[in-house]
This record gives C-alpha cells, structure tokens and sequence, in this order.
C-alpha cells in the first residue's frame, strides 16, 4: 500500500483558478492576498516551534522507538506537552502511538489492502453518496475522485467490511478525514479501528452502532454535568426545553472535527487520543462556562443558534483549553455512566426513542439518511 502522508498528495484541478489555502490546506474565505498566514508567522514563533520539535523527537526516538519507555518513566510530563499541542509535523505519528494503532498495524500486515482490494460493503454507495460532504473546504478533499476522495472511500470502506455490525455511518467520513491528513490511508484505517474498538480507551462503536446507544449515553451524561456545574444555566435550558440532542451530538459523533475550528479541533484530538472522551465533555462544560452570562438571557430559537455558532474568542484554544482543564469531571463520568444503566433499564428507555429521534435528524447534517 501507499505509505505517503495525505498532505504529500494534494493534487489540484490545473485549469481552476489559483486559492489562497491556510497553512492546514482549507481554502479561505478571505482571498485578498493578506499577509496572514504561516509564511508570515513571527521569527520567535518558528524558533519556539523548532525546539518543541527537538524536545518531541528526544522524547518519541525514531519512528517511535522511545515511546513506550518515556510514557513510563515521564507520564506527567507527557500529558503536559500533549496538552499544550502536539507539533504538528510530528502529529501523525505520534497519533498513532498515543491511540495504540501502530501496534494493530504491526499486527496485521496485509490486512487492510485485503480488505480494500478482495472485500464488497454493503455501504458502499452510501459512502461515495457522503465523500463530497467531507470537508469539502480542503484542497485534499475538493477534487472529484481526486486522491483525497478515494482515500476517504478505501479507509470508509474498508472499516464497513471489517466491523459489518457498525458498517458505515453518516459522521465516520469526518473522523477519517481528519486522520487522512496526517497519514496514510492504511494508518488511518487502523486508527479508526483503535478508537472504535478501544485499543486504548473505551471503545468508541457505540456512538455508530444501531440506535446510538453511546450517543444517547453520553447526552444524558453531559445534560446532567450543565446542570449540577452551572445550575442557572441549568435550569435556563429546562424551561426553553433545550436539551444536548439540540446541538451537541455532532460533538461526540465527530469530537469535534464536524464545526469547529481546525486548530481548535486538532488541540482538543492531541488530547483526546491520550486522555480519552473527558475531554469532549470538558471542552462542552468550558463553553457553557465561557458564554453563560450570554446563553442564559437567550429564548429557545437564539438559544438554539448560540450553541451551534459560539463567539470566535470562546474558540481560541489557548484560552478555551485551560478552561476545559480546569473543569474535573472524570469521578462524576463514572457515577453518571452507572447511573445511566440503572436508569436505562426502566424510564430511558421510552425517552431513548425520542432521543434516538432527535439525534437522527442531527446525522441528517452529515448527508443522507442516518
């Protein structure tokens, strides 16, 4: 299989017309010849960045080589550097050693082009129905059958063969994008199958499988934490009857990777993959936090637009990621998880129709029938 990066591929229509991309690839919406951007970025910035990346590949070794070993003799200094931003040349790989993934590589040589190459899917025209709608700003993505696209529909497609009981759903194309730019197709392949079947953390399947069962968890979970951390806010959203299914779905669907800026979204993923789901209920409960003296003034429909379109400075991750930090939440996930199945066994499950419902019309966003 093609070991190149993703972003060593881009291949452009040669008679469209010249766009002024930002330094991850997306076209900008400002197309004036500006001089923001990366080629523009202080001395000090670039001389900063160049000795995170000495001090990352001290720590990682070659190819990874150091890793294990460091993790256990340093975690706590780990956690703070993934914390504070994985370097972004180095992000791909060190990924893939964070979320366990290069080990299920390792593992099974041949697997993946077996599964692209000799296998049928079921979803498969759902999959080629749903490409266009993945990250249709970047320019590894834009082309019609380009490289980007048929990369999203092997990875896609091969997991449908290889998990038949989840097989495809509308919002995977976001998480394997995303993974696509930082590797080949084979790694995200099995990145994909590290989050889902947890190599590392709890396995991510549920949020794919029939009914969303780990969707309507994690919306009961993060429903009550809004109201036992911000009570006004709380109650605000009781009596506009706003509840997650309104506008965080997509959050735990995509973890973020759906709508929301792409550095923010990268830092929020360097974590992610190390710590586990916390963190997308940190990052939720640090913008309720951030905008509550805004959100609780709003009525239902303003309210509804709020929470999909949060102010720009809410979304700067130096600010909005200590925030999230700073929020614990991991002793009341347990307690909730537990409290959900006991609940679950009685009155949820007629309100679990309902949400199951309401979320559906969110998948509906990504394209198609959820």
């Amino acid at each position: 299989m093609d070991k190149r990066k993703a972003s060593d591929e881009f291949e452009i229509d040669p008679n469209a017309p010249a766009r002024l991309v930002d330094r991850f690839g997306f076209v900008k919406q400002d197309q004036t010849n500006s001089p923001e951007g990366f080629k523009s970025r202080p001395t000090n910035e670039h001389e900063r960045e160049e000795r995170r990346v000495k001090k990352w590949r001290k720590m990682i070794g070659v190819g990874g080589s150091d890793w294990k070993h460091y993790v256990r003799r340093k975690p706590h200094v780990v956690k703070r550097r993934i914390r504070k931003g994985i370097p972004d040349c180095l992000r791909g790989l060190v990924w893939q050693l964070i979320s366990g993934s290069r080990d299920l590589l390792l593992m099974n040589p041949g697997v993946y082009e077996q599964l692209v190459l000799y296998e049928t899917s079921a979803s498969e025209l759902d999959i080629i129905r749903d490409i266009s709608r993945t990250f249709p700003s970047h320019v590894f993505f834009q082309q019609r059958h380009g490289p980007g696209q048929r990369s999203l529909y092997n990875v896609l497609k091969a997991y449908s063969v290889y998990d038949r009981d989840v097989g495809y759903v509308q919002g995977m194309g976001f998480i394997a994008g995303l993974l696509l730019l930082y590797m080949s197709e084979e790694d995200a392949f099995w990145l994909l199958v590290a989050l889902l079947k947890g190599a590392v953390h709890a396995p991510m399947e549920g949020l794919y499988q029939a009914g969303l069962p780990l969707v309507q968890q994690y919306l009961f979970q993060f429903e009550q934490l809004v109201k036992e951390y911000m009570p006004k806010l709380g109650e605000h959203f009781s009596q506009e009857m706003i509840n997650p299914s309104m506008y965080a779905s997509q959050w735990f669907i995509t973890v973020f990777s759906y709508s929301f800026p792409f550095p923010l979204a990268l830092r929020i993923w360097d974590v992610f993959l190390y710590e586990g789901v916390k963190i997308v209920f940190q990052i939720g409960l640090a913008l309720m936090r951030f905008c509550h003296d805004d959100l609780i003034k709003l009525p239902f429909e303003k309210l509804i637009h709020a929470l999909k379109n949060f102010p720009e400075e809410a979304m700067n991750p130096d600010t909005l990621l200590p925030l999230a930090f700073s929020i614990k939440v991991s002793k009341r996930l347990e307690e909730l998880d537990q409290e959900y199945e006991k609940r679950n066994e009685g009155s949820l499950q007629k309100s679990g129709s309902t949400h199951k419902r309401m979320i559906s019309s969110r998948l509906k966003q990504f394209g198609g029938k959820p």
